[in-house]
């Protein structure tokens, strides 16, 4: 029993994988971290500008590894050694597989929960945010490929977070900053046009300001809000 809930507990994606990947893009690991970026840079700048095919790379590179790896393999046979550790790394194991699945569930469900709570969420300001995001994401679509983009990326992601736990102090108060500001001109916006407009657009006994009077000058409070709330129904239907 306690040897399942061991298995169990080591293929969660947050154990090995998570843990991998949080090091490459930090630094951490520097000789990993510099191939990542060494190896996109390469792909980009032959796809890109010397406009080969990315099927035509792939191929190059699989011929590369396949020549490295039989002329290794003759030099160790020519020297009298074993070749069978080569193949000892060869299969990929059960764990290392649902790792990897369940990284890629999670990360999926964290994506449609993202969407559906930006959606159904009551927070105009996020909400707002968001659509300006993806429109930005729209226009630069419009000036770079595909390619470009996830070059840039993957740039982005090797060095923006070293610079934010480099400086995030100032960062967070320079965000919470600009929040605050934010927050203030909503309200402000809110106050003066979209109240206005939504009290222009009512008919005077439902406004607001004429219900509040009707209150402060009426003496039974309750049945007069009852009768409020059954014309404003009507009134809507």
């Amino acid at each position: 029993m306690a040897s399942t809930t061991t298995q169990s507990s080591s293929v969660l994606p947050s154990s090995t994988s998570g843990t991998m990947m949080r090091d490459i893009f930090f630094w951490k690991k520097k000789k990993q971290s510099s191939l990542v970026l060494l190896i996109s840079t390469a792909t980009w700048v032959l796809l890109q500008f010397y406009q080969f095919n990315f099927v035509t790379v792939l191929s190059w590179v699989a011929m590369v590894i396949v020549v490295s790896l039989f002329l290794w393999g003759n030099l160790l046979r020519l020297f009298g050694k074993e070749t069978k550790e080569l193949l000892s790394g060869e299969e990929i194991t059960v764990e290392s597989a649902l790792k990897v699945a369940m990284a890629l569930r999670t990360w999926t469900e964290e994506s449609i929960r993202w969407m559906f709570k930006v959606g159904a969420q009551s927070d105009l300001l996020t909400f707002a945010s968001t659509l300006f995001g993806l429109w930005l994401l729209s226009q630069v679509g419009n000036y770079f490929d595909f390619l470009t983009i996830q070059y840039i990326g993957i740039v982005m992601g090797m060095t923006l977070p070293v610079i934010y736990s480099k400086y995030e102090d100032n960062i967070k108060r320079l965000s919470e900053g600009v929040k605050k500001q934010l927050h203030r001109y909503y309200d402000m916006f809110d106050e003066k046009v979209i109240k206005k407009l939504v009290e222009i657009n009512l008919p005077l006994k439902f406004r607001p300001s004429y219900c509040l009077e009707e209150q402060l000058s009426s003496n039974g409070g309750a049945g007069e809000n009852g009768g409020f709330d059954e014309d404003f129904h009507e009134w809507k239907q």
